[in-house]
């Protein structure tokens, strides 16, 4: 069951990871996809949390990377 629920938990953040035009708007969409992803993998660890305060960093900067990689600012 852990796993069927993190691999829906990543295959969604990845679908909506370029959700906005904006680096702010990428940068927080990430971020709410993390603290929910998160807060979901934490409630099956115990601690939901703080799997939400980590989900959000882990999305706040996912967000921006791929902000930055489509403007073309990094390379991958």
């Amino acid at each position: 069951m852990r796993t069927v629920t993190l691999s829906l938990v990543i295959i969604t953040g990845l679908a909506m990871a370029g959700c906005g035009q904006t680096t702010a708007s990428r940068s927080v969409s990430g971020a709410g996809i993390g603290a929910a992803s998160g807060a979901v993998l934490g409630a099956i660890g115990g601690n939901a949390g703080l799997g939400a305060a980590v989900g959000a960093g882990a999305g706040l900067l996912g967000g921006y990377l791929y902000d930055q990689q489509q403007k073309g600012n990094i390379d991958f």
